[in-house]
């Protein structure tokens, strides 16, 4: 009896600890689909120290990553992987962990995953190729910025910080408050703040934003109207003290706009005309002069969980939204637009990326966006990096990130890039040409700088930003031989590479140029042709001090007559070309040879292929004679 009494007890508490285990999980999935991340992952670590539950352990490792808590994260995901293959968005997540803690060689395994799972996932293929050589490159060109953290009293952290009345307007959160704290991450809910340096590495206590910017909720990040009257601002979904929620339970984020009023103070609260119960939009970026919009946005008609938006000032309010396109959003998360000067910095979890979000930069142009760059470290890292704002200088500014594990705010400087010519100098034959002299010129100031090639045929020379030079290779037995190199447009450090061939000089013998022919029986100046006669004007013009024949060929069908007739049209309609190239008409004629000079056998009566008979229908150039430039003698 006793016995079968225990065995009841027994069984009654397994029953009742069941039951525990399931009210827990079912808190736990609903705290988790309420974005209550702190509040979910204690229930499940509960429900698992008792039963171990793959969806509950999936859920688990999210809810970590969501909110970057990334050593928590990969220890769940790890016990899922040695459990079982990982798949899908499982596999897609714990990808992104493993690249956001500076693993990418496992980070590839899992996306390489996915992709054999769904080869059309073209944000798994981003994240894919970050891993592959591409990765190597994030660290190619780190001197371009030095970055330093801000530490500024008064908050736990500091992020989107814009310039403002000596000082930064920054979204932040203080010290935690029990009562009052974000169930999204436990810390308190965001404001508005302003801070000033009081040295060049210290920050005076961080002040509230004076009116009535920052409610219960998210107040932040902000951005400021070029006259800084105006500040619009993201901020949580609510009415007098209630969030507001869609059908799936979840609050949406808005954009709201204040103005400042004499005192001093930000009020007057107007809300964006395209916010939704429905879907988020949020934060704010202006153009230089205040008539564009930018924001982030998950509403209907985007490409990803998130994407970069714009409105455009109509006189009588903001014009409906467009989206960016695909250039500069993707299937993965697009945030914080900033405005610097001409240029569009964003960030992104898509493109080739380090890792969480990365900071991109792109410019407008023909009626699109041009290929985002990836600003690369130290501005990236393998966590989060975002808000990119430029100061007034262009040299300087603020970005912030997670890299130390919370927000903060980093100041960074520009560094002039760095730039190097490296050349080789070659005959016609890919042969070494030594002793070439070459002379680069700086075709601002007129300055020049020399030296001769080894005997490798290389030379190099150091470049400075921002500047055009014309290239030149001289030898007194070669045809001299330019072009131009540029720094300009180009904001990384870099080594540019160029190569020279040169042609000997042999007065009186024929050279060829490649890819100078005609259609049958015409004599018009082909677009391929064309871009050869560019190349020849180019060593007319080099070579001012010398004369040269413009000899024309045909193949052997049609007259000898009519062919000789023929074939002066093609090398007078090369000439008229140079000439209108800018190559001196005194210094060129032109000749027609006809079929006299055949390159190969296909002459009258010989069966032979269009290939064939194209290469007799060719124009060569030769030298005739070089003028002594001191004493005005030539020898021919």
């Amino acid at each position: 009896m006793v016995k079968r009494e225990r065995i009841s007890i027994i069984l009654a508490a397994s029953v009742l600890l069941s039951a525990c285990t399931s009210i827990r999980l079912q808190r736990a999935d609903e705290a988790y689909d309420l974005m209550q991340y702190p509040k979910a992952e204690r229930l499940y670590e509960q429900v698992l120290t008792k039963k171990e539950d793959r969806n509950a352990r999936a859920r688990l490792a999210d809810a970590y990553r969501r909110h970057n808590a990334w050593p928590q994260a990969m220890a769940h995901y790890e016990r899922l992987y040695a459990a079982h293959p990982l798949s899908g968005d499982t596999a897609l997540h714990f990808g992104e962990v493993l690249l956001a803690i500076g693993e990418p060689d496992d980070a590839a395994d899992m996306f390489l995953r996915v992709l054999q799972q769904t080869p059309e996932n073209t944000y798994a293929l981003d994240l894919f190729e970050s891993t592959q050589g591409y990765h190597s490159l994030f660290y190619k060109d780190s001197t371009r910025f030095f970055v330093n953290r801000l530490t500024i009293p008064g908050v736990s952290t500091a992020f989107c910080g814009v310039p403002y009345k000596n000082g930064l307007l920054f979204a932040g959160e203080k010290e935690l408050e029990d009562h009052n704290a974000n169930p999204w991450n436990n810390r308190s809910f965001i404001d508005l703040y302003h801070t000033t340096s009081k040295t060049e590495v210290t920050w005076l206590p961080a002040e509230p934003l004076p009116g009535t910017v920052n409610g219960l909720y998210h107040d932040g990040p902000a951005a400021l109207s070029p006259d800084g009257r105006t500040l619009y601002f993201t901020r949580s979904n609510y009415v007098q003290r209630k969030i507001q929620k869609d059908e799936r339970n979840t609050s949406h984020l808005m954009l709201f706009r204040a103005t400042r009023d004499s005192t001093g103070k930000w009020g007057d609260l107007h809300a964006f005309a395209y916010n939704s119960d429905q879907w988020s939009t949020g934060h704010p970026a202006l153009s230089a002069d205040g008539k564009t919009l930018y924001f982030a946005s998950d509403r209907p008609g985007g490409l990803g969980g998130s994407d970069i938006w714009r409105c455009r000032d109509n006189g009588t309010g903001w014009s409906e939204p467009e989206n960016l396109g695909a250039m500069i959003n993707t299937p993965g998360t697009e945030v914080f637009p900033m405005v610097n000067g001409s240029t569009l910095h964003f960030s992104s979890s898509g493109h080739l990326n380090m890792g969480g979000l990365d900071i991109f930069e792109t410019q407008e142009a023909n009626g699109g966006w041009k290929e985002p760059i990836n600003l690369n470290a130290p501005i990236n890292t393998p966590k989060d990096d975002f808000h990119f704002v430029l100061d007034s200088t262009g040299k300087a500014g603020y970005l912030s990130s997670d890299r130390s594990g919370i927000d903060q705010i980093y100041a960074f400087t520009v560094n002039e890039p760095l730039f190097y010519l490296e050349g080789i100098v070659m005959d016609e034959e890919d042969g070494f040409l030594p002793g070439v002299e070459v002379t680069l010129t700086d075709l601002l100031t007129g300055e020049d700088a020399s030296m001769l090639t080894g005997p490798d045929g290389k030379f190099n020379f150091e470049l400075k930003a921002n500047t055009d030079y014309n290239l030149r290779s001289n030898r007194e037995d070669l045809l001299t031989s330019t072009s131009i190199v540029s720094t300009k447009g180009l904001t990384r450090s870099d080594t540019i590479s160029t190569r020279f061939h040169m042609n000997a000089l042999r007065i009186g013998e024929a050279i060829a140029i490649n890819n100078i022919y005609y259609d049958y029986d015409k004599w018009d100046i082909r677009p391929d042709a064309a871009a050869e006669l560019n190349k020849l004007a180019r060593i007319f013009m080099d070579n001012p001090n010398m004369s040269f024949e413009l000899g024309s060929h045909t193949d052997s069908r049609g007259g000898d007559l009519y062919n000789l007739v023929l074939s002066d049209a093609r090398a007078n309609a090369a000439v008229n070309y140079l000439i209108q190239a800018g190559v001196n008409p005194d210094r060129i004629k032109a000749k027609g040879y006809g079929e006299e000079k055949l390159v190969n056998k296909c002459r009258n009566g010989v069966k032979c292929t269009e290939e064939d008979h194209q290469a007799n229908r060719r124009t060569e150039f030769t030298v005739t004679g070089v003028a002594e430039l001191a004493s005005g003698t030539s020898r021919p």
